[in-house]
């Protein structure tokens, strides 16, 4: 069957995430055949550099022969379970893992099926232990702007990008939203590398006035990415942590998209040396093979669970495929790799490779208005003023067509509104880096040389 006809065929009864379908008819879904490394290849025979790891999840390249073998290993063995009263090796072996991985105070692990998931069990896990502790009053949730936590209706609430929310408003959580960093446009004319967070004040000072009906506050560390890949100072989540001690809230660390190397760090609270009180994982614990999240949480949270059956205080929070054997057995996998390879001192020197060479090819580009990096995750923001950092209107989909440029290059570049992202999965090597940079550039100017105002 020719790609024409699957496109007709996919299109007939398929409806695409994050997608206006009508887009679709000029640009029909592209069909990918296979993947290897980090290029995907379509029925057509043609390769696309995955620099968006699929969304954020694949980290050692597609059909990785260690991860393949060891999701064919336990295939064979065991597929699935029930989870309650049941257990498995693959699950504790993983649960004794990431415990150990993590920062301290996160002790105890439960398992859910995908990012949105992990936040929904957090916000209910936050809402019944204050509950449970005598704290009647602590309900709500307080977010930062530009924040993402998901899209189902509590995760949703969590966040702060109106192109997803807006709609839902009037079902949405109450909670408190304040005003976050934003380094880019910093009103406080600092920069993020020297900076004393001094944007922390507006949280605070809400804090102060409201913490005695807050049970949490929910974070992206270090970097708020479906924002834009917005990275900010760690003192940022030093000054949090501080606070959520003071006044009795639960800080909870959304590491779904920054945890597993992206940020140069394991988990990207490492960079601030802080612990959360409960932490979300998913997207690369899999390496981008099977759904699978985990929330780990201190011992506080969990003791204050624990009692007899009939005091119900239990968590009765349940998804059919908890702790399912496959998943695990690829998260355990993926963990060997990072440490058998050594991936995060590996990471570096590649690193340092890609903002170099980024900043050597963008520097001539007038509508590049900052290049920021963190880690193995780097992003190109394009204004219209570099002065003044005025944005572009979303109207013009400037990201989106530099998208289509480039995929017509060769290069998957999925880009957030005016910011043009890297995030590749971590075997990339320097050549192919070149190119990925090479193309983003090219994309680049071949947009502006369309569309001179």
């Amino acid at each position: 069957m020719s790609m024409k006809e699957l496109q007709e065929k996919d299109l007939k009864y398929i409806w695409h995430p994050c997608s206006q379908m009508k887009d679709y008819e000029k640009f029909p879904p592209i069909v990918i055949e296979k993947g290897e490394g980090v290029f995907l290849e379509d029925v057509n025979g043609k390769k696309y550099l995955d620099a968006v790891s699929s969304w954020w999840v694949n980290l050692f390249g597609h059909s990785n022969k260690r991860i393949n073998k060891a999701l064919f290993n336990q295939s064979n063995i065991l597929e699935h379970t029930i989870f309650a009263n049941f257990t498995h090796k693959p699950a504790i072996e993983l649960c004794e893992r990431i415990v150990e991985l993590t920062p301290d105070r996160l002790n105890k692990v439960f398992f859910g099926d995908n990012g949105s998931s992990a936040i929904e069990i957090a916000l209910k896990l936050s809402f019944q232990y204050h509950q449970q502790v005598g704290k009647s009053k602590k309900t709500r949730f307080v977010n930062i702007t530009d924040a993402y936590h998901g899209e189902t209706i509590g995760a949703l609430s969590m966040g702060d990008v109106d192109l997803y929310s807006k709609v839902y408003k009037p079902i949405l959580l109450d909670t408190v939203k304040v005003e976050g960093p934003d380094c880019f446009r910093c009103k406080f004319d600092k920069e993020r590398n020297t900076c004393n967070a001094e944007c922390f004040v507006s949280m605070e000072n809400k804090i102060r006035e409201i913490h005695e009906e807050v049970t949490a506050i929910i974070i992206e560390p270090m970097v708020q990415c479906a924002a834009g890949m917005k990275i900010y100072s760690p003192k940022y989540l030093v000054k949090l942590r501080e606070l959520c001690d003071k006044y009795d809230i639960n800080m909870i660390a959304d590491e779904i998209a920054v945890g597993f190397g992206r940020t140069g760090k394991m988990f990207a609270c490492e960079h601030a040396d802080i612990s959360s009180d409960i932490m979300c994982l998913s997207k690369g614990l899999t390496a981008g093979y099977m759904p699978l999240s985990l929330v780990l949480m201190s011992d506080k949270i969990y003791d204050a669970f624990y009692d007899d059956y009939n005091t119900m205080k239990a968590f009765l929070h349940s998804h059919s495929y908890s702790g399912n054997p496959l998943g695990c057995s690829v998260a355990i996998e993926t963990l060997n790799i990072f440490k058998e390879e050594d991936i995060i001192n590996n990471n570096k020197d590649k690193s340092e490779y890609l903002r170099n060479k980024v900043e050597s090819v963008l520097k001539d580009i007038p509508y590049v208005g900052e290049y920021r990096q963190i880690g193995m995750i780097g992003a190109i923001e394009l204004v219209k003023d570099k002065e003044t950092r005025e944005p572009f209107e979303s109207e013009r989909r400037v990201g989106y067509n530099i998208y289509r440029n480039a995929l017509e290059k060769g290069v998957l570049l999925r880009a957030l509104g005016n910011v043009v992202y890297f995030m590749p999965p971590f075997v990339i090597c320097e050549e192919e880096i070149d190119f990925m940079v090479e193309t983003a550039r090219d994309s680049i100017n071949q947009y502006f040389d369309e569309n001179r105002q």
